[in-house]
């Protein structure tokens, strides 16, 4: 049963995306920095894990402080542009987009075994996943299962509203299954794979120190055939993308298959670090990812 809270929470959502909706591109990007920079004075230990996460991509003597607020802004772009969006003007808002490596996407859409498509939460993964299905690709992504059941419908609808199919994972739900069988088909799966939710995955090294990363794109490489390509969706200012496709990574011969898979996704944890390197303030992850985080 739905709670007056989560009603409220959905409205609010709702009458900020009519808001910014409203916006023209450019006033609803410097909204939504603006917006980020604000959250950024509120935010307290996201700020302050914001700014610990900069320090290991950037090193000893950074502007960390500077650094973490640049990451509100971004995050605070990427959510100004999913609420503004709408299916009529996808064109205009890839106008902007310079692709690097269409050969890997190509060579990925048309596998017969399907692609994986492995991103960090970095600038906007929603216009990577729109842009993707522009050029053919049958997108499935995986979303958390929130609490608040109305902003789930409400958010898969934005995403099914952009091309991209959507299936929530949660207690009971039978994410894998639906996941080789899309592959199997010959189709596209979106993964969001530089945070263990579970704390269950393989465990690797990043960014100096050791955590656990999700096995699922690896894994499900292994399994199926599928090619696994690392895509980078960066910013661009004032406005625009550089989307980034990387060469496939092969699935690692020898061993278990787990000794596979944790190979495997050690090397998708460097290729992740190469990529955030390039744009660090880009990578909105604001919550603890190793196990020295203040939790």
């Amino acid at each position: 049963m739905t709670s007056a809270r989560d009603r409220a929470v959905f409205a609010a959502a709702r009458a900020v995306t009519g808001l910014v909706g409203a916006l023209p591109a450019p006033a609803m990007r410097r909204l939504g920095r603006a917006g980020g920079r604000a959250a950024w004075l509120l935010a307290g230990g996201k700020r302050r894990m914001a700014e610990r996460h900069m320090r290991r991509v950037m090193g000893p003597g950074a502007d960390v402080r500077a650094a973490g607020r640049e990451v509100f802004a971004s995050y605070g772009r990427y959510w100004a542009e999913t609420l503004w969006v709408r299916p009529h003007r996808l064109a205009g808002l890839f106008e902007g987009m310079h692709v690097v490596g269409w050969e890997n996407f190509f060579a990925a859409r048309d596998w017969p075994h399907g692609s994986i498509f492995a991103l960090p939460h970095l600038g906007n993964w929603e216009a990577a996943g729109a842009r993707s299905v522009t050029e053919g690709a049958r997108m499935l992504a995986v979303a958390e299962a929130l609490g608040n059941e109305l902003l789930v419908e409400w958010f898969v609808g934005v995403r099914n509203a952009m091309g991209v199919e959507v299936v929530i994972a949660g207690p009971g739900s039978k994410v894998t299954r639906e996941l080789i069988a899309h592959l199997k088909s010959g189709g596209a799966v979106a993964l969001m794979a530089d945070r263990d939710l579970g704390g269950r995955g393989p465990k690797v090294r990043f960014f100096g120190e050791e955590t656990t990363m999700p096995a699922g794109p690896m894994a499900l490489a292994e399994r199926t055939g599928a090619l696994l390509v690392p895509m980078a969706p960066y910013f661009q200012e004032p406005g625009g993308y550089r989307m980034v496709l990387h060469t496939p990574l092969a699935v690692p011969e020898g061993g278990t298959r787990e000794e596979r898979v944790q190979r495997g996704t050690q090397e998708l944890a460097a290729k992740f670090e190469e990529m955030i390197r390039e744009a660090p303030t880009q990578w909105h992850l604001l919550v603890p990812n190793w196990p020295s985080d203040p939790r």
